[in-house]
């Protein structure tokens, strides 16, 4: 019998950290942070990070120009919230962005952050659009194509390694100054999220230009995804360089176990589902690493990443040298600062991003010591299960984990039907009960031979390959170099997966999304927002990805 749920409009809850959705922004949507919270998010991560992503936001938002006071009035959560236990964004007050930025639409939007969905078409609003805020925004905008470097970020990694430095002493540090620690952490979070928030629409904003150039006066809409290849210092792609070089090293010899642990020191916050607290990582959990090194180990050195990017980057100069040519001296200017522009945004996006990735695992590992004495006092053998408790809960569960053990059980049952399930992509208003959800065991449509699936172009190239449908980025189920990876999302964990594929294609993903970064840093087509692909794609299917337009062809069944 499942434990009964808080209420929310006079209704169950569906998942005891489930928000409370807008009404005056209706709208909401998996895209983008699918890529962050692809599961079930746990009571304690959720109630520690999803307020303080929401007030980040809305940070951000004010420094950008956007923010209103009275867009959400009192509702503490507005702009992302957990519905149905699944992270969702607010796809309407997102739209209001691009209503209140000028010269950007909100299919513009739509596009770049949420791909292809079936969201229902915007309504305009009374209070959307916004005189002075769209001043504001103006002024911002201004100064985005300024953009050479970005310094705060350096003091973010630096107030990062402050922190990390002063946290309490794992072994040692009494149970309430290490629950104390865990929960400030919060203040910490909100200041880097706001950071992360406002370099990725700043991004955002200069590659909307650049494609704006490129298309309306080169004619080429997908040149700005060539322009963007292979750039370099892309944070998130560091680790499959790395794994690349282990790889190469005979396994269990002194050099690759010593550079093992300095790749560990290194990356060891990386993993799946990182965001999550509860997740295991490459450092807590070697063993996640050593599977994917081995994976790289049959690739030849056609595959090295580091001669993809070489040869991607050529073409990239090539195409920059041609585009330049052939335009006007004014419009040469434009497109010389929003190339720059994007080139710099776009690599302190995922900076930005590793920089929360690192803070949020040395959080974990105090979450995980408090769930290792639990477990000595009595407590669940999986340290995981502590995340299913609120921070309220947390210093009772720490003390007597006994008395929690019936609430972690009915919460453990809800949570695998709820994993059991595919959420809605898109709804309005409420969420609709899960009982009316698709289950992700369910029979589906098999594309034939000739079928064109479409999508949004990632990174340019053309690859033919044979499918590897693989849905755990822990099981690449014999991925073999030249095969064509069909994943439903990705996040870091499945990068170097990308290493030895000869394409990528994803079931969801917009333009900003993980996949189409990672593959033009590694010079790998892919085409994302492919709709069903993983239920729909045969595997062992013959298949043509073109990066270049976003359509993938079954050539063999």
């Amino acid at each position: 019998m499942l434990s009964r749920q808080p209420l929310i409009y006079g209704m169950e809850k569906i998942w005891i950290v489930d928000d409370e959705p807008s009404r005056r922004y209706p709208i909401y949507t998996r895209g983008n942070i699918g890529e962050v919270f692809p599961v079930v998010v746990s009571p304690l991560s959720w109630s520690l990070y999803g307020p303080a992503a929401e007030l980040g936001w809305r940070d951000a938002f004010r420094d950008y120009g956007i923010y209103v006071d009275g867009d959400f009035g009192p509702q503490p959560t507005g702009i992302v919230g957990c519905f149905g236990g699944y992270g969702y964004l607010n796809i309407s007050y997102v739209r209001v962005f691009a209503v209140r930025t000028p010269g950007l639409a909100v299919d513009d939007v739509d596009r770049m952050f949420f791909g292809e969905s079936d969201a229902p078409p915007y309504q305009p609003k009374p209070g959307d659009k916004n005189l002075k805020a769209s001043l504001r925004i103006a002024r911002t905008l201004v100064k985005t194509l300024g953009t050479k470097s970005l310094p705060e970020l350096e003091d973010d990694k630096r107030r990062v390694a402050t922190y990390l430095a002063g946290r309490p002493p794992v072994d040692s540090a009494p149970d309430d100054a290490l629950i104390a620690s865990t929960v400030d952490f919060a203040g910490l979070f909100r200041h880097l999220f706001a950071r992360h928030i406002m370099v990725t629409y700043m991004a955002f904003a200069a590659r909307g230009l650049l494609a704006q150039i490129c298309d309306q006066k080169l004619g080429d809409v997908a040149l700005a995804n060539k322009l963007l290849a292979g750039i370099g210092s892309v944070e998130s792609a560091a680790p499959s360089f790395a794994m690349w070089e282990l790889s190469r090293l005979p396994g269990g010899s002194a050099e690759f176990d010593a550079d093992f642990e300095r790749f560990l020191d290194e990356y060891g916050c990386r993993g799946p589902n990182e965001w999550e607290g509860s997740s295991e990582t490459w450092g807590t959990k070697p063993g996640l690493a050593l599977a994917a090194i081995s994976c790289m180990r049959m690739a030849s050195q056609e595959n090295s990443p580091h001669a993809q990017q070489d040869r991607l980057a050529a073409k990239r100069e090539q195409a920059v040298d041609d585009a330049r040519r052939r335009l006007s001296r004014a419009t040469r200017f434009q497109f010389d600062k929003a190339l720059r522009a994007s080139t710099v945004l776009s690599q302190g996006r995922e900076r930005s991003k590793t920089t929360i990735v690192k803070a949020i695992h040395g959080n974990r590992l105090l979450q995980r010591e408090l769930a290792r004495r639990a477990r000595d006092r009595g407590g669940p053998e999986a340290l995981a299960d502590m995340w299913l408790l609120t921070p309220d809960e947390l210093p009772r569960y720490v003390e007597s984990p006994a008395a929690f053990l019936s609430t972690i059980d009915a919460r453990r049952e809800r949570r695998q039907w709820l994993d059991s399930l595919v959420p809605p992509f898109v709804f309005e208003g409420t969420m609709p009960p899960p009982e009316t959800w698709e289950r992700r065991d369910a029979p589906s449509e098999v594309a034939k031979q000739g079928a064109s699936l479409t999508g949004i172009a990632g990174c340019p190239g053309v690859a033919r390959g044979r499918a590897r449908v693989v849905l755990d980025p822990l099981d690449p189920r014999g991925l073999a170099p030249g095969d064509v990876l069909v994943a439903p999302i990705t996040d870091p964990a499945w990068t170097p997966l990308f290493v030895p594929a000869g394409a990528v294609v994803v079931d969801v993903g917009a333009e900003m999304s993980h996949a189409i970064i990672v593959a033009r840093e590694l010079g790998i087509p892919a085409v994302v927002s492919v709709t069903g692909a993983t239920r729909n794609i045969p595997d062992g299917a013959l298949l043509e990805v073109d990066g270049d337009h976003g359509v993938v062809t079954v050539l063999e069944a």
